[in-house]
C-alpha cells in the first residue's frame, strides 16, 4: 500500500471509500476483506482520500442496526473518521446527477448517489466493491480492492 501513498501525493488525486470498506475494517470475522480494508484505510490516512456524509450515515446505520456496535462506539468511529478525513455532503445538484446515473448506468440509487457526490468532490476513484471493478463512469473510476490489491493509477 506504500504505492498508493506514493501515487496520491505524487498526484495530487482524489479518491473516497464506500461504506463496504469501513465496515470491513473493523469486522475482524471478515478475515481477509478485514486486512485489506483496514491495511487501505491506515493509507488513506495519509493521502487525498475524502469521505462522504452518505458513507458515515450509512456506517453508523449499518453497524449500529444490528447491533454490531452500540451507539457510543459507532459515533466514537464516526467522530474519528470526521477527524481524519475531509466530509463532503450531497447537494440537489448530487441527488439530480444521481438520479440520471441511475437511469443510464443502471446504479443502484445509494450507489448512483456515492458516485455523483464523489464527482461533485472532484474525485477520481471510488473504492468499493459494490460497483463494477474497473468501470469508469463520467471520468470516475471504480476500483474493488478484493479483486485486485494493486492499487489503480487513476
Amino acid at each position: 500500500m506504500n504505492l498508493l501513498k506514493e501515487m496520491i501525493c505524487m498526484n495530487d488525486r482524489i479518491f473516497t471509500l464506500d461504506t463496504n470498506i469501513l465496515i470491513y475494517a473493523i469486522d475482524h470475522d471478515a478475515k481477509e476483506k478485514h486486512k485489506i480494508a483496514s491495511n487501505l484505510i491506515d493509507t488513506a490516512m495519509d493521502t487525498g482520500c475524502v469521505l462522504t456524509l452518505q458513507v458515515l450515515s450509512e456506517f453508523y446505520a449499518a453497524t449500529t442496526r444490528k447491533n454490531y456496535l452500540s451507539h457510543q462506539e459507532s459515533t466514537e468511529i464516526v467522530m474519528n473518521f470526521m477527524k481524519i478525513f475531509p466530509i463532503i455532503p450531497a447537494t440537489a445538484h448530487s441527488l439530480e446527477k444521481a438520479l440520471h446515473a441511475k437511469q443510464k448506468y443502471n446504479l443502484q440509487f445509494w450507489d448512483s448517489l456515492l458516485w455523483a457526490t464523489a464527482k461533485e468532490g472532484h474525485c477520481k476513484l471510488i473504492v468499493s466493491e459494490d460497483f463494477q471493478h474497473q468501470q469508469v463512469i463520467d471520468g470516475v473510476k471504480i476500483f474493488n480492492p478484493f479483486i485486485d490489491e494493486d492499487f489503480p493509477d487513476f
